[in-house]
Protein backbone atom coordinates (compact mmCIF):
# COMPACT_ATOMS: atom_id res chain seq x y z
CA UNK A 1 0.00 0.00 0.00
CA UNK A 2 1.47 3.23 -0.81
CA UNK A 3 1.02 6.51 0.68
CA UNK A 4 0.59 9.97 -1.15
CA UNK A 5 3.32 12.20 -0.83
CA UNK A 6 2.36 15.64 1.88
CA UNK A 7 1.80 18.41 -0.55
CA UNK A 8 3.21 22.09 0.52
CA UNK A 9 -0.08 23.18 1.77
CA UNK A 10 -0.20 20.19 4.07
CA UNK A 11 3.81 20.96 5.38
CA UNK A 12 2.86 24.51 5.55
CA UNK A 13 -0.16 24.23 8.25
CA UNK A 14 2.12 21.88 10.30
CA UNK A 15 4.09 24.78 10.85
CA UNK A 16 1.50 27.24 12.48
CA UNK A 17 -0.23 28.01 15.50
CA UNK A 18 -3.14 30.09 16.35
CA UNK A 19 -2.92 33.77 15.64
CA UNK A 20 -3.69 36.80 17.65
CA UNK A 21 -5.23 39.31 14.27
CA UNK A 22 -8.14 38.18 13.91
CA UNK A 23 -12.11 37.70 15.44
CA UNK A 24 -14.11 35.00 15.61
CA UNK A 25 -17.83 35.25 13.86
CA UNK A 26 -20.93 33.24 13.42
CA UNK A 27 -21.30 29.50 12.19
CA UNK A 28 -17.80 28.97 12.55
CA UNK A 29 -16.26 31.91 10.51
CA UNK A 30 -13.54 34.57 11.37
CA UNK A 31 -12.14 38.12 10.37
CA UNK A 32 -8.44 38.11 9.72
CA UNK A 33 -6.92 41.27 10.47
CA UNK A 34 -3.37 41.13 8.92
CA UNK A 35 -3.67 42.60 5.54
CA UNK A 36 -6.20 45.14 3.86
CA UNK A 37 -8.23 42.39 2.69
CA UNK A 38 -9.49 41.87 6.06
CA UNK A 39 -10.56 38.36 4.72
CA UNK A 40 -13.84 36.77 6.14
CA UNK A 41 -12.48 33.03 6.23
CA UNK A 42 -14.98 30.06 6.31
CA UNK A 43 -13.83 26.87 8.26
CA UNK A 44 -11.47 24.85 6.47
CA UNK A 45 -10.52 27.46 3.92
CA UNK A 46 -7.74 29.95 3.75
CA UNK A 47 -7.28 33.68 3.37
CA UNK A 48 -6.23 35.07 0.07
CA UNK A 49 -2.67 35.33 1.25
CA UNK A 50 -3.29 31.54 1.45
CA UNK A 51 -0.66 31.04 3.92
CA UNK A 52 -3.37 31.58 7.17
CA UNK A 53 -6.43 28.95 7.64
CA UNK A 54 -9.57 29.00 9.53
CA UNK A 55 -9.74 25.16 10.72
CA UNK A 56 -12.37 24.66 13.05
CA UNK A 57 -13.28 28.44 13.76
CA UNK A 58 -9.57 29.34 14.77
CA UNK A 59 -7.43 30.88 12.41
CA UNK A 60 -3.72 29.02 11.90
CA UNK A 61 -0.83 31.51 10.96
CA UNK A 62 2.64 30.55 10.08
CA UNK A 63 4.74 30.16 12.93
CA UNK A 64 8.60 28.38 13.47
CA UNK A 65 10.33 28.32 10.13
CA UNK A 66 11.95 30.58 6.94
CA UNK A 67 11.34 30.21 3.58
CA UNK A 68 14.98 32.50 2.81
CA UNK A 69 17.31 33.57 5.00
CA UNK A 70 19.85 36.00 4.24
CA UNK A 71 22.34 38.77 5.81
CA UNK A 72 22.24 42.26 3.54
CA UNK A 73 23.62 45.47 3.48
CA UNK A 74 20.89 47.83 5.13
CA UNK A 75 20.85 49.95 2.04
CA UNK A 76 19.14 46.69 0.19
CA UNK A 77 16.32 46.74 1.89
CA UNK A 78 16.22 49.99 0.92
CA UNK A 79 16.78 52.32 4.22
CA UNK A 80 18.92 54.88 3.58
CA UNK A 81 18.31 56.96 6.77
CA UNK A 82 18.89 53.68 9.28
CA UNK A 83 22.22 52.82 10.44
CA UNK A 84 24.05 53.20 7.23
CA UNK A 85 26.80 50.96 6.19
CA UNK A 86 25.07 48.20 8.35
CA UNK A 87 23.95 44.82 8.15
CA UNK A 88 20.57 43.23 7.87
CA UNK A 89 19.99 39.82 9.14
CA UNK A 90 16.63 39.14 7.22
CA UNK A 91 13.85 36.00 7.19
CA UNK A 92 10.93 35.73 4.68
CA UNK A 93 8.10 33.13 5.30
CA UNK A 94 5.61 32.24 2.34
CA UNK A 95 2.74 33.79 0.77
CA UNK A 96 1.52 37.28 -0.15
CA UNK A 97 -1.99 38.86 -0.27
CA UNK A 98 -1.30 40.61 -3.78
CA UNK A 99 0.45 38.74 -7.04
CA UNK A 100 2.25 41.23 -8.78
CA UNK A 101 3.53 39.77 -12.01
CA UNK A 102 6.80 41.42 -11.80
CA UNK A 103 7.80 40.25 -8.14
CA UNK A 104 11.75 39.40 -7.55
CA UNK A 105 10.85 37.23 -4.18
CA UNK A 106 8.17 35.36 -6.22
CA UNK A 107 9.52 32.07 -4.53
CA UNK A 108 8.31 32.54 -1.44
CA UNK A 109 5.83 35.11 -2.10
CA UNK A 110 3.49 33.28 -4.87
CA UNK A 111 3.66 30.08 -3.10
CA UNK A 112 0.83 28.14 -3.19
CA UNK A 113 -0.69 30.33 -5.62
CA UNK A 114 2.20 28.88 -8.38
CA UNK A 115 3.13 25.76 -8.97
CA UNK A 116 6.53 26.78 -9.71
CA UNK A 117 6.78 28.82 -6.56
CA UNK A 118 8.15 26.01 -4.03
CA UNK A 119 9.98 27.26 -1.23
CA UNK A 120 10.36 24.39 1.62
CA UNK A 121 10.04 26.04 4.91
CA UNK A 122 12.94 25.12 7.24
CA UNK A 123 12.43 25.01 10.85
CA UNK A 124 14.00 27.72 13.27
CA UNK A 125 13.29 29.59 16.33
CA UNK A 126 13.45 32.83 17.51
CA UNK A 127 16.48 32.63 20.00
CA UNK A 128 18.35 30.74 16.73
CA UNK A 129 18.19 33.07 14.71
CA UNK A 130 18.59 36.31 16.70
CA UNK A 131 22.26 34.33 17.46
CA UNK A 132 22.55 34.25 13.74
CA UNK A 133 22.15 37.49 13.13
CA UNK A 134 24.55 38.72 16.60
CA UNK A 135 27.03 36.14 15.27
CA UNK A 136 27.26 37.69 11.67
CA UNK A 137 27.09 41.16 12.93
CA UNK A 138 23.89 42.14 12.12
CA UNK A 139 22.75 45.75 13.61
CA UNK A 140 19.10 45.15 12.20
CA UNK A 141 17.21 42.08 11.77
CA UNK A 142 14.16 42.51 8.57
CA UNK A 143 11.06 40.58 7.58
CA UNK A 144 11.06 40.77 4.03
CA UNK A 145 10.89 38.28 0.41
CA UNK A 146 7.01 37.94 1.10
CA UNK A 147 4.51 40.15 2.55
CA UNK A 148 5.78 40.56 6.35
CA UNK A 149 1.69 41.76 7.61
CA UNK A 150 0.88 38.14 7.20
CA UNK A 151 3.32 36.82 9.37
CA UNK A 152 3.01 39.19 11.83
CA UNK A 153 2.11 36.79 15.14
CA UNK A 154 6.09 35.04 14.00
CA UNK A 155 7.71 38.56 13.35
CA UNK A 156 6.73 39.86 16.55
CA UNK A 157 7.79 36.54 18.49
CA UNK A 158 10.96 37.12 17.07
CA UNK A 159 11.64 41.03 17.32
CA UNK A 160 10.76 41.05 21.05
CA UNK A 161 14.05 38.43 21.55
CA UNK A 162 15.69 40.63 18.85
CA UNK A 163 15.20 44.01 20.58
CA UNK A 164 16.22 42.57 24.15
CA UNK A 165 19.31 42.09 22.52
CA UNK A 166 19.68 45.68 20.97
CA UNK A 167 19.38 44.78 17.71
CA UNK A 168 16.68 47.19 15.59
CA UNK A 169 13.78 45.59 13.39
CA UNK A 170 12.45 46.55 10.33
CA UNK A 171 9.65 45.43 7.37
CA UNK A 172 9.68 45.36 4.09
CA UNK A 173 6.35 45.13 3.02
CA UNK A 174 3.55 46.31 0.46
CA UNK A 175 1.75 48.85 3.02
CA UNK A 176 -1.46 46.47 2.31
CA UNK A 177 -2.48 47.07 6.49
CA UNK A 178 -5.07 47.29 8.82
CA UNK A 179 -5.02 49.71 11.90
CA UNK A 180 -5.28 46.22 14.02
CA UNK A 181 -1.99 44.87 12.79
CA UNK A 182 -0.30 48.32 12.66
CA UNK A 183 -1.22 48.68 16.42
CA UNK A 184 -0.18 45.14 16.77
CA UNK A 185 3.17 45.50 15.68
CA UNK A 186 4.15 48.95 17.00
CA UNK A 187 5.76 48.09 20.04
CA UNK A 188 8.26 46.04 18.07
CA UNK A 189 8.93 47.37 14.73
CA UNK A 190 11.70 50.35 14.12
CA UNK A 191 11.49 50.74 10.42
CA UNK A 192 9.06 50.37 8.13
CA UNK A 193 9.68 50.55 3.91
CA UNK A 194 6.31 50.68 2.08
CA UNK A 195 6.32 49.64 -2.05
CA UNK A 196 4.21 52.66 -3.13
CA UNK A 197 3.41 50.91 -6.46
CA UNK A 198 1.41 52.89 -8.63
CA UNK A 199 -0.90 55.90 -7.78
CA UNK A 200 -3.30 54.57 -10.09
CA UNK A 201 -6.14 52.54 -8.25
CA UNK A 202 -6.12 50.33 -11.36
CA UNK A 203 -3.15 49.20 -11.30
CA UNK A 204 -3.23 48.28 -7.76
CA UNK A 205 -6.56 46.35 -8.63
CA UNK A 206 -4.15 44.58 -11.38
CA UNK A 207 -1.50 43.80 -8.69
CA UNK A 208 -4.39 41.75 -6.46
CA UNK A 209 -5.47 45.25 -4.17
CA UNK A 210 -6.71 48.69 -3.18
CA UNK A 211 -4.55 52.41 -3.51
CA UNK A 212 -6.82 53.47 -0.80
CA UNK A 213 -5.44 50.88 1.85
CA UNK A 214 -1.68 51.36 1.38
CA UNK A 215 -1.97 55.35 1.37
CA UNK A 216 -4.06 55.01 4.33
CA UNK A 217 -0.96 52.93 5.67
CA UNK A 218 1.66 55.17 4.83
CA UNK A 219 -0.02 58.18 6.86
CA UNK A 220 -0.57 56.06 9.65
CA UNK A 221 2.50 54.54 9.91
CA UNK A 222 4.04 58.05 10.01
CA UNK A 223 1.71 59.37 12.30
CA UNK A 224 2.46 56.39 14.29
CA UNK A 225 6.15 57.54 14.79
CA UNK A 226 7.23 53.88 12.33
CA UNK A 227 10.58 55.27 10.87
CA UNK A 228 9.41 55.21 7.03
CA UNK A 229 10.72 54.99 4.01
CA UNK A 230 9.26 54.39 0.48
CA UNK A 231 10.12 52.56 -2.54
CA UNK A 232 8.78 53.32 -6.40
CA UNK A 233 9.61 50.91 -8.46
CA UNK A 234 9.51 52.58 -12.12
CA UNK A 235 7.97 50.71 -15.06
CA UNK A 236 7.76 51.96 -18.14
CA UNK A 237 4.28 51.89 -19.61
CA UNK A 238 2.89 50.96 -16.07
CA UNK A 239 3.63 53.85 -13.76
CA UNK A 240 6.24 55.92 -14.78
CA UNK A 241 4.37 59.30 -16.04
CA UNK A 242 5.32 62.28 -15.50
CA UNK A 243 1.45 62.59 -13.91
CA UNK A 244 1.58 59.82 -11.88
CA UNK A 245 4.95 61.18 -10.20
CA UNK A 246 4.15 63.99 -9.45
CA UNK A 247 0.72 62.52 -7.89
CA UNK A 248 2.95 60.18 -5.31
CA UNK A 249 5.78 62.64 -4.64
CA UNK A 250 2.88 65.57 -4.14
CA UNK A 251 1.26 62.91 -1.31
CA UNK A 252 4.37 61.79 0.44
CA UNK A 253 5.60 65.56 0.22
CA UNK A 254 2.44 66.57 2.34
CA UNK A 255 2.40 63.75 4.97
CA UNK A 256 6.35 64.61 5.06
CA UNK A 257 8.47 66.40 2.89
CA UNK A 258 11.09 64.61 4.90
CA UNK A 259 10.05 60.81 4.07
CA UNK A 260 12.73 59.36 2.22
CA UNK A 261 11.41 58.29 -1.67
CA UNK A 262 13.20 56.09 -3.13
CA UNK A 263 12.77 55.72 -7.22
CA UNK A 264 14.17 52.16 -8.65
CA UNK A 265 14.43 50.50 -11.82
CA UNK A 266 12.44 48.25 -13.33
CA UNK A 267 13.90 45.17 -14.47
CA UNK A 268 12.04 41.74 -16.29
CA UNK A 269 11.15 39.43 -14.08
CA UNK A 270 8.90 36.42 -13.36
CA UNK A 271 5.83 37.05 -15.70
CA UNK A 272 6.14 40.81 -16.42
CA UNK A 273 8.85 40.77 -19.68
CA UNK A 274 7.21 43.18 -21.94
CA UNK A 275 8.22 46.34 -20.90
CA UNK A 276 12.04 47.49 -21.32
CA UNK A 277 14.29 47.82 -18.28
CA UNK A 278 13.32 51.32 -16.88
CA UNK A 279 16.53 53.60 -18.50
CA UNK A 280 18.28 55.96 -16.31
CA UNK A 281 17.38 58.95 -17.80
CA UNK A 282 13.64 57.79 -16.53
CA UNK A 283 15.30 58.49 -13.08
CA UNK A 284 16.54 61.31 -13.32
CA UNK A 285 13.32 62.51 -14.42
CA UNK A 286 11.01 61.46 -11.61
CA UNK A 287 13.86 62.60 -8.89
CA UNK A 288 13.36 65.84 -10.35
CA UNK A 289 9.97 65.67 -10.25
CA UNK A 290 9.90 64.87 -6.47
CA UNK A 291 12.26 67.38 -5.50
CA UNK A 292 9.81 70.39 -7.53
CA UNK A 293 6.98 68.79 -5.34
CA UNK A 294 9.28 69.48 -1.79
CA UNK A 295 10.63 66.45 -0.76
CA UNK A 296 14.06 66.49 0.84
CA UNK A 297 15.25 63.03 0.09
CA UNK A 298 15.00 61.68 -3.15
CA UNK A 299 17.24 58.72 -4.06
CA UNK A 300 17.87 56.82 -7.46
CA UNK A 301 18.51 53.05 -7.29
CA UNK A 302 19.58 50.11 -8.99
CA UNK A 303 21.66 51.53 -11.51
CA UNK A 304 24.44 52.57 -9.45
CA UNK A 305 26.80 55.02 -10.26
CA UNK A 306 25.11 56.59 -13.25
CA UNK A 307 22.13 58.46 -11.61
CA UNK A 308 24.45 61.66 -10.89
CA UNK A 309 24.21 62.53 -7.23
CA UNK A 310 20.50 60.84 -6.37
CA UNK A 311 22.59 57.99 -4.50
CA UNK A 312 23.65 60.92 -1.72
CA UNK A 313 22.21 62.47 1.35
CA UNK A 314 22.56 66.09 1.12
CA UNK A 315 21.25 68.82 3.88
CA UNK A 316 17.98 70.34 3.30
CA UNK A 317 19.48 73.33 4.92
CA UNK A 318 22.94 73.97 3.94
CA UNK A 319 23.45 71.64 0.76
CA UNK A 320 26.29 69.59 2.55
CA UNK A 321 26.96 66.14 1.11
CA UNK A 322 26.53 64.08 4.76
CA UNK A 323 26.46 60.28 3.10
CA UNK A 324 28.06 59.49 0.04
CA UNK A 325 26.95 56.20 -1.48
CA UNK A 326 27.55 54.32 -4.73
CA UNK A 327 25.21 51.17 -4.45
CA UNK A 328 25.53 49.93 -1.11
CA UNK A 329 28.83 51.28 -0.32
CA UNK A 330 29.17 54.01 2.01
CA UNK A 331 31.43 56.79 1.33
CA UNK A 332 31.46 59.99 3.48
CA UNK A 333 29.71 59.98 6.58
CA UNK A 334 28.84 63.53 7.97
CA UNK A 335 25.88 62.79 10.20
CA UNK A 336 26.56 63.91 13.72
CA UNK A 337 24.15 62.75 16.90
CA UNK A 338 21.81 62.73 13.71
CA UNK A 339 22.52 66.60 12.71
CA UNK A 340 24.31 68.00 9.88
CA UNK A 341 28.02 68.64 11.04
CA UNK A 342 28.35 71.50 9.50
CA UNK A 343 25.37 73.94 10.40
CA UNK A 344 23.80 71.28 13.02
CA UNK A 345 20.19 70.50 11.09
CA UNK A 346 18.88 67.73 12.65
CA UNK A 347 18.14 64.84 9.76
CA UNK A 348 15.43 62.96 10.27
CA UNK A 349 16.31 59.10 10.72
CA UNK A 350 17.66 56.17 12.97
CA UNK A 351 21.60 57.24 13.33
CA UNK A 352 22.55 55.21 16.95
Amino acid sequence: MTTEAPTLKNILETYTKEGELYERLENGRLRCFACGHRCVIFDGLDGICRVRFNRAGRLLVPHGYVGALQLDPVEKKPFFHALPGSLAMSFGMLGCDFHCAYCQNWVTSQTLRDPDAVAPPHRLTPEQFVRLALEHGARIVTSTYNEPLITSEWAVEIFKIARAQGLKTSYVSNGNGTPEVLEYIRPWVDLYKVDLKSFQDRNYRKLGGLLKNVLDTIQRLYAMGFWLEIVTLVIPGFNDSNEELRDIAEFLAKVSPDIPWHITAFHQDYKMTDPDNTPVRTLLRAAEIGKTAGLNFIYAGNLPGRVHSWENTYCPGCGELLIERVGYRIGAMRVKDGACAKCSRRIPGVWN
